[in-house]
């Protein structure tokens, strides 16, 4: 006979624990815990249970059903990858789908997840042999058909269900053995045979449980759409992340129509890639080349502006720092930011005062990014104190020159990783001139055509070779 538990759950985080609270430990909300009773699976054995007769049996089924072989000998010819359609998603994947994986796409409300997977199922409707299952538990038929007419993606290779039970869910993979199978989302399925609040860490846990069953089974690969909760990580169980075979983080700012795509665990190829997309009315439009994207359209050169060169993933991407130094007319000078580190501006600044002479601690600072671009890692430095200075003394900086390099509080410019790669972008992109920090050890890098690499070691020799001193 089965035992029953009471446990309590958390209903914004998935939090579970033994005792109830009038406050999430986990997320810190009040009256998010909720009771529920767990069901826990009898044992269950074969002839003598869990005597010796029960172990004999139980070894023999292995036995039958699982061979040990040299590695050697295992064939991979059945592990051809299945293309999405998108490039930039392919890549991401470490080219294409394999079959029988589970993908966890997750994400923020509204960023476009849905709409990412009804294309690739769009796509793989059309190129693959097989159909294309898509199950939603949080629209009917008649919704995801409105918004396939708008993307593009309807197709009578692409079958669609409206379900929030398990077992349908199952039963329909089962019945139409499709070539991918999506499921939007994972919280919102529920299994009959446990207890526990859809969402909840228990229904989350038995539904990713099943749907990898079903998918090494049958060899099926299946897509999941995974909530986020406010801090941005993936609702449930942080085993359902553990289960999964790749997980793939959706991000973006509301604001922009920019979309990224990393890969957070990939067990078929590298984590270090990140896809690019374009949301639009129509959908989403991958981007092959984001060059352009953080980069004004302006020629001629402006007070106040730089560019520095980013890493994310295998991919370097241009980002263009402006700045605008004003008097302040306030006891505490303004230092607002967007797409940069509010900490970090007050660090550099103070360094711009002391090695560089550039005194801005009684102005007002306001540094921005173009399009939604980030410049918060080290290595863009370098050039947000470039655009501090150019704007404090009304020196353009040219538009065909990039700084990169990082900045520590003596002053130093210190190397930034992949220094190479950054630069050899740079020249692909027509810039003639990049200022970098000097190789410490190691044979120096080979001269990239058409590129001048001046190397500095001071914030002092940066501005000298900036023309802002």
């Amino acid at each position: 006979m089965a035992k029953s538990t009471s446990q309590y759950v958390c209903t914004e985080c998935g939090w579970t624990g033994a005792k109830w609270f009038g406050r999430c430990p986990e997320c810190g909300q009040w009256g998010t815990i909720e009771e529920f009773h767990e069901a826990r699976p009898s044992k269950r054995g074969t002839g003598g249970g869990t005597g010796s007769g029960g172990r004999r049996t139980q070894a023999s089924v292995v036995s039958a059903q699982a061979q040990a072989q040299p590695i050697s000998q295992v064939s991979t010819s059945d592990m051809d990858r299945l293309s999405t359609g998108f490039e930039e998603f392919d890549r991401v994947l470490g080219g294409g789908i394999v079959p029988g994986s589970v993908i966890l796409v997750a994400g923020e409300p509204g960023i476009g997840k849905s709409t990412l997977l009804l294309e690739t199922a769009g796509n793989v409707s059309r190129s693959a042999s097989g159909s294309v299952l898509y199950i939603s538990g949080e629209e009917s038929q008649a919704q995801v058909r409105m918004r396939a007419s708008r993307v593009g993606a309807i197709d009578d290779a692409l079958l669609l269900a409206a379900t929030t039970d398990l077992g349908t869910v199952l039963g329909l993979i089962e019945q139409t053995k499709p070539a991918l199978a999506i499921v939007d989302s994972a919280q919102t399925i529920t299994s009959q045979d446990v207890d526990g609040i859809s969402g909840g860490s228990t229904q989350v846990r038995e539904v990713a449980s099943a749907l990898i069953d079903l998918a090494k089974t049958y060899d099926i690969p299946i897509m999941l759409v995974g909530h986020v909760t406010k801090d941005g990580a993936i609702a449930g169980p942080r085993t359902l992340e553990h289960l999964v075979d790749v997980v793939c983080q959706f991000e973006g700012d509301s604001q922009t129509a920019l979309r990224m795509l990393h890969a957070a665990k990939n067990r078929f190829g590298p984590t270090d890639e990140v896809g690019c997309f374009d949301m639009s009315g129509q959908g989403i439009e991958e981007v092959t080349d984001p060059s352009g994207l953080f980069l004004s359209t302006s020629e001629a050169p402006v007070e106040g502006t730089c560019v520095t060169f980013t890493l994310d993933g295998h991919r370097s991407l241009p980002i263009e720092v402006q700045a605008l130094v004003t008097n302040s007319v306030l006891p505490t000078p303004r230092r607002n930011t967007n797409g940069i580190d509010a900490n970090r501006l007050a660090m550099l600044a103070a360094v711009l005062y002391r090695h560089g002479r550039v005194n801005l601690l009684t102005k007002d600072l306001y540094v921005s990014t173009i399009a939604g671009g980030l410049a918060k890692e080290p290595g863009c430095d370098l050039a947000i104190v470039a655009a501090l200075a150019s704007a404090s003394s009304s020196k353009p900086i040219a538009k065909t020159t990039c700084a990169i390099g990082e900045i520590s509080l003596t002053g130093q410019v210190r190397p930034v990783p992949q220094l190479a790669h950054r630069i050899n972008e740079a020249a692909r992109l027509g810039f003639t001139r990049a200022i970098v920090p000097t190789r410490r050890t190691g044979r120096r890098p080979e001269p990239v055509p058409g590129l001048e690499v001046v190397e500095v070691s001071t914030l002092a020799d940066a501005l000298g070779a900036l023309y802002l001193r």
